[in-house]
């Protein structure tokens, strides 16, 4: 949803094919072709997890734009070939062929690209620019967003928020998650992965818990950050800031169930 005070807030899930949620997510008959179509219809994104590990046909993509409705979008994991690397500086040639692989054929579907590191890879600021320099602003003539999740505490530091604005790029909230918890505001969006839902309750989460996560979205959209999560920096002015809410991992049969009660919950 949006209004003129904040930016689009955008819920989904991680991926679309999960054989447990036939018959709880999906209708016991859905055709499994049609699965995509009937997320997009309860949902407002998806992160595309097999880019990660694999390149995928221009035709997936052209298919998966199609059969999605108008407004829907998509985020992408970066291939891992590009971020599990020792020199970073290095990982030209793997972005160049994942963004010419096909991934421009989601065209006004394509939301950002989330580079996602190892647990063990440490903050190295000089390489780590090197990296970031690396990734294009636009692609094709459309311009792309792009997200950092970073996985070692050395990333909790300012110099690497600083570095990060200095390139418009975001860094993922790993909520509820044993990784770092960085919520500065480096970029005109925020990026969330959800990891903490449980089996003991239906939605995932206590309703109370789905409350806090709805505000904390709408905190967001606003340009702030919601209390009580860590910082490592100095503030930045408010503005509006679209928001990407994925529910990702924990105990995954309920998370379609967690992201839809937060789509109703922000309205």
């Amino acid at each position: 949803m949006t209004d003129g005070k904040r930016g689009t807030i955008r819920i989904g899930i991680g991926g679309w094919t999960y054989e447990p949620w036939r018959g709880v997510f999906y209708p016991e008959k859905l055709a499994q072709k049609r699965e995509l179509e009937y997320a997009a219809q309860h949902l407002t994104s998806i992160e595309i997890n097999g880019t990660y590990y694999g390149s995928q046909k221009p035709a997936s993509f052209i298919k998966w734009r199609e059969e999605t409705p108008e407004g829907f979008v998509f985020s992408a994991k970066a291939p891992r070939f590009a971020t599990n690397r020792r020199v970073l500086a290095e990982a030209g040639p793997s972005i160049e062929k994942f963004f010419s692989s096909g991934l421009m054929e989601l065209r006004d579907k394509l939301g950002p690209v989330n580079w996602q590191f190892m647990k063990t890879k440490k903050f190295d600021p000089d390489d780590f620019e090197a990296f970031l320099k690396l990734l294009p602003k636009t692609v094709e003539g459309r311009d792309i967003r792009h997200v950092v999740e970073v996985r070692h505490d050395s990333f909790c530091a300012p110099d690497f928020v600083a570095l990060v604005r200095d390139y418009g790029v975001g860094v993922v909230f790993a909520a509820d998650s044993e990784f770092p918890q960085i919520a500065d505001l480096t970029a005109p969006f925020v990026y969330v992965r959800l990891m903490g839902t449980r089996e003991e309750h239906e939605a995932g989460y206590a309703p109370s818990a789905l409350d806090t996560w709805a505000q904390r979205a709408g905190t967001w959209a606003k340009g702030d950050v919601p209390e009580g999560l860590a910082t490592f920096a100095e503030p930045v002015p408010s503005a509006p800031r679209d928001v990407y809410l994925y529910v990702i991992s924990g105990h995954k049969v309920a998370n379609p169930a967690a992201a839809m009660e937060l789509i109703r919950r922000v309205g």
